[in-house]
């Protein structure tokens, strides 16, 4: 495994976690010798309206808030404490992910514990019984990017026919990198289509080195060097093999999108009660943990199009990530496993004999999956020197490690 893995550049530095909304968390290409690269979109769309903070403002002013997909600002009223209570409960009708959350693992640093990472894990046996739950197995989540296999099951059942690489493409949340965006290319000229084509939102590439020679050679932020715009090729290419419209793929009542919403709910045991819009502008499907581990000891034993999508993703490891990424390296380092990192804390991994674990951390963060999941590993029975150098997640002082991230349980 891993012999389709590019020989790795010296001084090369991947964005931790690994998700576009997870950037900075890690080495941002937005950073370097002090300049700053702009978030807005490339030359092909005008930078949004910039509106200057105003002192002093009163009540009626507007200021800067979140962004939309397309990158425009925002503008909302100031809210108070209990006027943001107020709404938040009007938006929540299921218990909140934090519900029974437990510590999954601990940050030292110096010897003292400096934060601690909560959340839930669930770790299921070969016969889908438990071997261990902490938290809550049945909360419901947005699995985010570990859906991206199940989602790539549905287009090999509605007719896209690809393998190999193109395959592992199509489940990746990729660096970036140029061995990457030169097979997204193939899937759509495949398909007769181009990058144009795509309709994920423009990003710069997750990997800090090609993020910077992506600027350099006067590219601005695209839709191919988006993370997810692998699952986009393969979407677009299933709706050219089936016939169906390709400018509306993205639309929730699209035939390719009932049919994911039917798989997923198919693999994981869990009906669909949930939806809305992933990062990059595909419809996003809920389910829960357990049923998240489930369809993963599936992709990682079973037959069928899940099990092709398992063994291609296990034999291509480097595609389905990148240089330097922890999802690659656990799959390189343990034979068999089909492993897939998501936004906002997910994580899920499939043995080969058909065991599996999901994990979520409740904070959203990135930081603690690596350990987290290397002994959620263990308890599956994994040896532990496989993984242990995956897992190990230094904590630095002035560039020097002075503390770990550990799990809190395991080996």
């Amino acid at each position: 495994m891993g012999a389709d893995r590019p020989a790795a550049q010296a001084g090369r530095r991947v964005l931790a976690g690994g998700q576009a909304d997870q950037a900075l968390l890690g080495n941002h290409p937005r950073r370097r010798d002090g300049r700053l690269l702009q978030r807005h979109p490339g030359p092909r769309r005008a930078a949004p309206a910039v509106v200057p903070r105003a002192a002093g403002r009163g009540r009626g002013h507007r200021v800067p808030g979140r962004r939309e997909a397309r990158r425009h600002a925002l503008l909302a009223a100031p809210r108070t404490a209990g006027t943001a209570r107020r709404r938040l409960g009007r938006l929540v009708s299921v218990p909140d992910i934090g519900t029974a959350a437990v510590p999954l693992a601990r940050v030292l640093r110096g010897g003292l514990v400096e934060s601690v990472h909560f959340g839930h894990v669930v770790v299921l046996a070969p016969d889908g019984s438990e071997r261990l739950v902490l938290g809550d197995a049945d909360a419901t989540v947005w699995a985010r990017s570990s859906l991206k296999p199940l989602q790539a099951v549905a287009m090999l059942r509605a007719g896209l026919d690809v393998d190999g690489v193109d395959l592992a493409l199509v489940c990746a949340s990729h660096n970036g990198e140029p061995g990457h965006l030169d097979v997204v290319r193939g899937l759509l000229a495949g398909a007769g289509l181009g990058p144009d084509d795509l309709h994920n939102t423009p990003d710069w590439p997750l990997d800090a080195d090609s993020a910077w020679r992506w600027r350099a050679e006067g590219h601005g932020t695209e839709p191919l060097t988006q993370n997810c715009s692998g699952k986009h090729a393969g979407m677009l290419a299933t709706c050219v093999a089936a016939g169906w419209p390709t400018a509306d793929y993205l639309d929730p009542e699209h035939p390719l999108q009932r049919a994911t919403r039917d798989v997923i709910a198919e693999l994981t045991g869990v009906p669909v009660e949930r939806a809305t819009v992933d990062g990059c502008g595909a419809p996003l499907f809920s389910t829960t943990l357990r049923g998240l581990a489930r369809s993963f000891g599936h992709l990682a034993s079973g037959g069928g199009q899940e099990g092709r999508v398992g063994r291609t993703m296990a034999t291509h490891p480097w595609h389905v990530a990148g240089t330097g990424r922890d999802a690659t390296r656990f799959m390189e380092a343990v034979p068999g496993l089909v492993a897939k990192d998501g936004a906002d804390g997910v994580y899920a991994a499939g043995l080969a004999d058909g065991g599996a674990v999901a994990l979520k951390i409740v904070d959203g963060s990135s930081r603690p999956r690596p350990a987290v999941l290397a002994a959620a590993l263990t308890v599956a029975g994994v040896d532990p020197t496989l993984v242990a150098a995956v897992g190990l997640t230094p904590v630095l002082g002035h560039g020097a490690p002075v503390g770990e991230v550990l799990a809190t349980f395991g080996a």
